[in-house]
């Protein structure tokens, strides 16, 4: 449609007036069709004069009431190319409608919102790009709230940019952060577009592909924006921060920079884009932001949308002005000025000539200006001839739409009807399948057939509820475009009317401007008569002037003399002060020559003393540089040992951690007294401050590899903390020898930040020492062997003990008794000579182990320096022996029918684990590839199976010895049965009670245990030194042993072997 550009102002203003409501009325009516026009499911893109009625709309009411108002009843759900539609002109409304109009969204984000994650969640092609672009909308919306000082359109100037930042650091970090999100949103929406689009320039002149192309237009202006104003923050941020700083800042930027000249180039190909809007180029490479001196290269990209082009036809005259005054009235105005003023003199021409001539010259420029608005007439009436037509046309075609869609409706109604029908005979089919469902229980073959039909049914059923779900929404569509219709057909005769009015008025508006002119011509020559009067005037005053002037001629003469003589005595006078000012003159010049020949020595000395003090000072500053160097190398050499894989060998005790953080916390103190006495002499010695950080530097480096070779030996959790220790410690105690390397750092420099990080590696130090032993170191090596020779001797006890139970079970019982107590005796007595032969390679192995790792030392002292690998021995020789005891003691107590087959099975699982304990402590230090070890893994896989035997005997013995009765219940009344099986539910409850409150305990007992074993130490508890010796009742077991202080091995050190000593643990 046709619409009047620049209608003059004139013509607007002589419009009838309404009343306030049908002002209103009208404006509501424009809307809702600009609206509805804009906003519709054809794949099309949005048409400008729509979109530009809507925008004009926000800024007549100062907001955007009405546009949400007619919004939220579109039906966005539907259609994904409706809710498309909808944030493209939203989009527009936002960037380009009233300020306001931001306030009126932030009320809606919530329908925003709701709409994108409803076409997220379905797999839809435009569903997934409306998910996009509303979230596009909601950080717009976020963004310009947030920043005011940005408009929607986001067109600032650099000066309000700066004031936007400020000058506080944090706020222009935050804003560049919120414009990269603003940028992601941006990118990732034209990203989306250009994925399901195919490049091809036939797809650009597509209306599917221009739908989806046309919001990329308000992408590409807020991007050119938003780039240079990250340009201009993050060099910003390079000027006040450090460079490492903001190295993620410039990935993010490098990748932004990348995917937006990407998509300005490919928008740039296509021929959708050429005739809307021209398209920036950015440079190949982005900015240097680490060189200040590229912001004077950065270029701002500017985007320029071109105007429309105007019409270049020429509107035939449809209606007939008269032009000005008749032909023969420039004539008869001549002739009056002949016969008023006279003819005119020849070439010499007076004010009245030129006054006629700039008169003829105005009325020619009043009649060209009338000429120029009665085209400009025509062509309006032509252009709203044109609109009338395009009404017309439209109204048509409207009416053909009405057509088709009633037909379409009967149609609809045909379908529901057979809709409706099938509704009918889908519950005729429900009733046949309840009907079949009741005589489902004949065969289970017919039963499978029914339930199959029953799912068929329940399908169809669905699908045509669905169908009239279907069928009902169409059926509002299509009330909705009558309304529609209608409202278009009054709104389109409205418009024909105000077109008629509005020519009416302008033929009027036409005439009255040429009776104006007439009006003015004869004002004029009004005019140019008084002009002639107020000469004449003048020329007789003139004469009265002359007389005046001869007067006043007189005076100035008597005047001039006076002067003249005054002049005389002021030469005089000035020439005896020009003598007096030339002899002060060269008394000052060689005072002054003095004085500047006094400052200048005084100056040459001053500049040579600031020389030698400078000097001085940058000697002592370098010599403090140097020493801070080569103590940044020192700790930097310390703290790679954190993480190098050749350290993992070394090892140290915490007792000599201990002391050299101690000594690191003694230099500590020495160092802060050494800068405040730097800082605050004048001198600025800094020989104090270069002897303490030369001692700092070493004795915080011993620390640091001392406490990761300690953390080798640790526990999991304390090597860990002790770790992370060492790595603050050495972060901080670089950072403070960076400090001290900067003349400017110099001053803020803390070195007490370094005390706090040594001080926790001194505590872990003393909590990593040993335990107090209750025997002396000395006396390990005795106490390992006195306890491997009780455990042995435990042993053959328990063997020739199992003997006697088993020649008195013989003697004593008979039939399936002894049956079961000589296989549950055979099978204790295997596993007691499994466990003797597990203990005697042990003990093999631990020679060896001493021999080859005790060196030029005794046995005692290698005991002595390895005490708690020898503290975990002697705990896992405890356990095997007390094991043992325990073991012959059960069995005992079973042959005598005493005694439980569950404390058999428990003590059973209790030897696998102490053997397998045995067997850990025991391949701590041994070489992987000694024989001695191989035999004892193969030991250890020999008693854990012995202990499967003991268990499998004692459950099957049990099985067998236990009577179990057969339940008669043929005696028994019905009330009785009930009474029984209430007890016995009683009692089921009792029982489950009990195991729970059992299990509990077990629990508790356990971690106390635990808790014992880790705060006493195995070797520390007096117990007796043969467990063989000590007596049958009241015997106790000893704690776990402690975690051995050993390098924890790598998987692939690891072999198969070794799985079942971790099983038997777990048990």
């Amino acid at each position: 449609m046709n619409s009047i550009k620049n209608v003059p102002a004139r013509v607007l203003n002589r419009r009838p007036g309404h009343s306030l409501e049908a002002e209103r009325e009208q404006f509501d009516k424009t809307q809702a069709i600009s609206i509805s026009k804009a906003i519709n499911t054809q794949e099309a893109p949005v048409k400008e004069k729509h979109a530009r009625r809507i925008i004009l709309g926000t800024h007549h009411e100062k907001g955007a009431f009405t546009f949400w108002s007619y919004a939220i009843g579109l039906p966005l759900p539907s259609s994904a190319i409706l809710s498309w539609k909808f944030c493209h002109v939203l989009h527009k409304v936002l960037r380009d409608g009233h300020p306001n109009v931001l306030h009126d969204c932030q009320r809606y984000r919530s329908n925003i919102r709701e709409i994108g994650d409803l076409w997220g969640h379905l797999h839809d092609r435009y569903g997934q790009l409306v998910n996009i672009y509303t979230k596009l909308l909601l950080t717009k919306i976020s963004f310009h709230l947030k920043h005011p000082q940005f408009p929607a359109g986001l067109e600032v100037t650099d000066e309000v940019l700066e004031k936007a930042a400020g000058t506080d650091i944090n706020n222009i970090f935050q804003l560049t952060v919120e414009m990269f999100d603003y940028m992601d949103c941006e990118l990732k929406l034209s990203e989306s577009v250009f994925r399901q689009l195919n490049t091809a320039i036939a797809v650009s002149q597509m209306s599917s592909g221009q739908c989806r192309l046309a919001p990329l237009i308000q992408v590409i202006q807020d991007c050119s924006h938003l780039y240079h104003y990250t340009v201009k923050l993050m060099f910003k941020l390079h000027s006040c921060l450090p460079a490492d700083t903001l190295q993620g800042h410039r990935d993010r930027f490098h990748e932004q920079f990348h995917s937006l000249r990407n998509f300005f180039r490919r928008a740039s190909d296509m021929l959708y884009f050429k005739r809307l809007i021209q398209i920036p180029r950015l440079p190949e490479g982005p900015p240097n932001f680490l060189r200040a001196s590229a912001l004077a290269e950065h270029i701002k990209p500017v985007v320029v949308i071109p105007e429309e082009a105007p019409e270049d036809e020429e509107p035939e005259n449809l209606i007939e002005i008269s032009t000005g005054p008749p032909a023969g009235e420039p004539v008869v105005v001549a002739d009056l000025f002949e016969q008023t003023f006279g003819p005119p003199n020849g070439s010499v021409k007076d004010d009245r000539d030129l006054q006629i001539e700039a008169l003829k010259r105005e009325v020619e420029m009043l009649r060209s200006e009338l000429d120029k608005i009665k085209l400009e007439a025509q062509r309006f009436i032509a252009q709203l001839k044109g609109q009338v037509n395009a009404l017309e046309a439209e109204l048509e075609e409207q009416r053909k739409q009405k057509q088709k869609a009633l037909v379409d409706n009967e149609q609809l109604r045909h379908e529901l009807a057979q809709l409706r029908a099938a509704q009918v005979e889908g519950e005729r089919n429900q009733g046949l399948r309840e009907e079949a469902e009741k005589k489902a229980s004949a065969t289970e073959a017919r039963y499978n057939k029914l339930k199959e039909k029953h799912s068929e049914l329940i399908n169809t059923h669905a699908e045509l509820l669905r169908k009239n779900a279907d069928t009902a929404k169409q059926l509002t569509v299509t009330q909705q475009s009558q309304e529609e219709v209608a409202r278009v057909k009054e709104q389109l005769a409205f418009q024909v009317e105000q077109v008629k009015r509005e020519s009416e008025m302008k033929l009027e508006e036409q005439s009255d401007q040429l009776e104006k002119l007439k009006r003015e011509l004869e004002a004029k020559a009004r005019e140019l008569v008084h002009v002639q009067e107020a000469l004449s005037r003048t020329e007789q005053s003139g004469s009265e002037l002359s007389s005046r002037l001869d007067a006043l001629s007189a005076d100035r003469d008597e005047l001039s003399r006076v002067v003249r003589q005054r002049e005389a005595d002021l030469l005089a006078a000035q020439s005896l002060a020009r003598e007096k000012e030339e002899a002060l003159s060269q008394e000052q010049q060689r005072s002054s020559r003095e004085r500047d020949e006094l400052q200048g020595r005084l100056a040459d000395k001053e500049s040579q003393e600031q020389g030698l003090q400078q000097r001085l000072l940058d000697e002592q500053f370098a010599m403090l540089r140097a020493t801070a160097v080569e103590a940044r190398r020192i700790l930097q050499d310390a703290v790679g040992k954190l993480d190098d894989p050749l350290h993992l060998r070394c090892t140290s005790s915490p007792d000599y951690l201990v002391s050299r953080a101690q000594a690191a916390l003694d230099a500590v103190s020495a160092l802060e007294k050494g800068h405040a006495q730097y800082l605050t002499s004048r001198a600025a010695d800094a020989s104090g401050l270069v002897a303490a950080l030369t001692r700092f530097s070493h004795l915080t480096a011993d620390t640091i590899v001392h406490g990761s070779a300690t953390s080798h030996l640790a526990p999991t959790d304390p090597a860990d903390r002790l770790i992370d220790t060492c790595r603050e410690c050495g972060a901080r105690a670089l950072e403070l020898v960076g400090q001290l390397q900067e003349q400017q750092a110099l001053l803020q420099a803390r070195p007490g930040l370094v005390r706090t990080p040594l001080q926790g590696i001194l505590q872990l130090g003393q909590e990593l020492k040993p335990k107090s032993l209750d025997v002396r170191q000395e006396e390990l090596g005795a106490m390992v062997d006195k306890e491997m020779a009780a455990t042995s001797a435990a042993i053959e006890d328990a063997v020739r003990r199992i003997e006697d139970m088993m020649n008195q079970a013989r003697h004593a019982s008979s039939g399936v008794k002894l049956e079961v107590n000589e296989r549950i005796l055979n099978s204790c007595t295997d596993l007691m000579k499994a466990i003797r032969l597990l203990v005697t390679t042990s003990t093999s192995l631990q020679k060896e182990i001493v021999e080859s790792g005790r060196g030029a030392a005794t046995q005692q002292e290698f005991y002595a320096k390895n005490s708690r690998w020898t503290e975990g021995l002697i705990s896992a020789s405890k356990a095997v022996g007390w094991g043992a005891t325990q073991l012959v003691e059960s069995a005992d107590r079973v042959v005598l029918h005493t005694g439980k087959y569950e404390e058999l099975i428990v003590c059973s699982h209790e030897i696998a684990a102490s053997t397998a304990q045995l067997v850990a402590a025991s391949k701590v230090k041994a070489d992987k590839h000694s024989p001695h070890l191989s035999r004892l893994q193969e030991c250890s896989r020999t008693v854990n199976e012995m202990a499967a035997n003991v268990v499998a005997s004692t459950k099957s013995g049990q099985e067998q010895v236990e009577d179990r009765d057969t339940m008669d219940f043929s005696g028994l009344s019905l009330i009785k049965l009930k009474k029984q099986e209430m007890e016995t539910q009683v009692r089921a409850l009792e029982l489950e009670k009990t195991l729970e409150v059992e299990r509990v305990r077990l629990g508790e007992l356990r971690r106390q245990h635990y808790l014992l074993a880790g705060a006493t130490g195995a070797p520390g508890e007096e117990e007796p030194s043969q467990p063989s010796a000590a007596p049958r009742s009241g015997t106790k077991k000893p704690p776990l042993a402690q975690k051995p202080s050993v390098a924890p091995r790598q998987d692939h050190q690891l072999d198969k072997k070794d799985a079942s000593y971790t099983a038997q643990v777990v048990n």
